[in-house]
């Protein structure tokens, strides 16, 4: 065989193993600070965060994708987070609206980056008829929910009992099961398609000076982002398994509907920075790759129910890159 048709043919064979790409991407909203889009069971519509004009804090809208419409689906009131579908069409999320009509006071970034585990955040089911269910009264951050692929239990995180861990429970808030014992922050969690694994973002602090700081904070309803890394376990908390040790923020980890590739948005490439690239990894923790390069926020990753669309959030074409935040999808080929 010649030198040609050798690299002919080590090119082909490239080609056929190489990963998927992201093709096409699209921008879909405007004039708003948006996050966490995710798709219905139908692929038709979104559910999301946002803050648009007249909005005091986050609300949950909904986007009807053949027709672009944005709809605000919650009151209006407090601040809402972290929307996502049943599968027959119920979103369920976290609000405070309960507590008030204003929402709770942002945590003071004057020392750093921290996020706020906001105590009156509780879970609301809401049906197709606009009516809301509440499912937790707990003295506690409630709120980064998902839901498993046959819609009969719920994956939440939750600051109820003096730690920051996932529970699972049914969605009529029955049967909580509680899925984390190590002392740490583990949430935002997602289901296999199959249902048999969970993936999710965890730290586990080990020094006696992270112990420390993260009991602190704790204890002051924050938490400090910094060093998250990525973990798959059964939903019960057995099995677990860390698919990556860089020392970054590695955060919002899905699967796409093989089973088998697990997307999630990491600052790796620029450690300590507010520029996060989308990355995908095989659920054996095999076959890193890096699936965006734009200087700048990609974030929320998140498959379309036949694993042909991406859907995240990005700050690009903002003229202001903290609030100018909105939903894009791109094609998976």
């Amino acid at each position: 065989m010649t030198i040609a048709a050798c690299l002919l043919l080590l090119a082909a064979q490239a080609a056929q193993t190489a990963p998927p790409e992201l093709r096409d991407i699209r921008q879909l909203t405007s004039d708003g600070t948006h996050a966490e889009a995710y798709f219905s069971f139908d692929g038709k519509k979104l559910v999301l965060m946002a803050q648009r004009e007249g909005d005091k804090a986050d609300q949950i809208y909904e986007l009807t994708l053949a027709s672009k419409t944005l709809t605000r689906i919650s009151t209006g009131k407090g601040r809402t987070t972290c929307g996502y579908y049943l599968p027959d069409g119920r979103i369920i999320y976290s609000s405070t609206h309960h507590h008030g009509d204003e929402p709770p006071t942002p945590p003071d970034h004057s020392k750093g980056y921290v996020w706020g585990l906001y105590r009156t955040y509780d879970l609301f089911l809401r049906g197709t008829d606009g009516s809301l269910t509440q499912l937790t009264d707990s003295d506690g951050y409630d709120a980064e929910t998902t839901v498993s692929p046959d819609g009969k239990r719920l994956i939440f995180t939750s600051h109820r009992d003096g730690g920051i861990g996932l529970y699972t429970m049914n969605v009529d808030g029955t049967d909580l099961r509680k899925v984390n014992h190590r002392r740490g922050y583990a949430g935002g969690a997602f289901f296999s398609p199959d249902g048999q694994w969970i993936v999710y973002r965890a730290f586990y602090p080990k020094s006696d000076e992270e112990k420390a700081e993260f009991e602190r904070l704790l204890a002051e309803r924050l938490l400090r982002p910094g060093n998250l890394e990525i973990y798959v376990a059964r939903p019960d908390g057995s099995e677990e398994r860390q698919l990556t040790n860089n020392g970054a923020s590695n955060w919002a980890p899905s699967f796409h509907p093989d089973g088998k590739t697990i997307v999630f948005a990491s600052n790796v490439h620029a450690p300590k920075s507010g520029k996060f690239s989308i990355y995908a990894i095989q659920a054996d923790g095999s076959g890193l790759r890096r699936l965006t390069d734009y200087n700048g926020f990609d974030g929320f990753p998140c498959f379309s129910p036949d694993g042909t669309t991406l859907a995240f959030i990005s700050n690009r074409n903002g003229k202001d890159p903290h609030k100018d935040l909105n939903v894009f999808l791109a094609d998976w080929r």
